[in-house]
């Protein structure tokens, strides 16, 4: 009965959190943008586009799909990675087409002028700086959370238990 509870409420603040999520999205996509509004938001992508993720995505893309076909048709490998190299191709025209979409959801939560202050800030020695550093900087972040998140959930679990021993309840 308790799991049964446990499973709808899990399920229930999963629903909640998604129609959530989607209504905060709902007005970036909806809203009209002045062109120069979206113009100067695209200005800011393009500024901090250091990490390169459309690239990164489309060749990760392009392993995972050569990895699923070569394991079940090993003797195609040639023409895969042919056909997968022609692709990748095919897709790094259309970069643009996202990065829009970055800008419009930009554009949509800052003002003008807040985005001008923004692309100047980024434009400077600093602010060109931190996007040149922020790819690297974010994998020595990510390695930091990994640690933290390893230390943390060793010790949350022991708190865990020590408090439910102290209760009498042996795990």
């Amino acid at each position: 009965m308790k799991m049964g509870f446990a499973v709808r409420a899990k399920a229930l603040v999963a629903v909640v959190l998604s129609a959530g999520m989607i209504a905060l999205a709902m007005p970036a996509v909806a809203q009209e943008v002045a062109p120069e509004h979206l113009a100067l938001a695209r200005k800011y992508v393009d500024l901090t586009d250091r990490s390169a993720i459309y690239e990164v995505t489309i060749v990760e893309t392009g392993i995972e799909t050569m990895r699923q076909i070569v394991q079940q048709n090993p003797e195609i490998i040639d023409q895969t990675d042919a056909v997968i190299t022609k692709t990748i191709e095919e897709y790094k025209g259309r970069k643009g087409e996202l990065l829009d979409q970055f800008a419009r959801i930009y554009a949509v939560r800052f003002s003008m002028d807040e985005l001008q202050q923004i692309v100047n800030f980024y434009e400077s020695p600093v602010g060109l700086k931190l996007a040149q550093a922020n790819a690297e900087v974010n994998v020595d972040l990510q390695r930091v959370m990994e640690v933290f998140t390893g230390n943390l959930k060793r010790e949350f679990f022991a708190k865990v238990r020590a408090d439910l021993r102290a209760q009498g309840i042996e795990i």
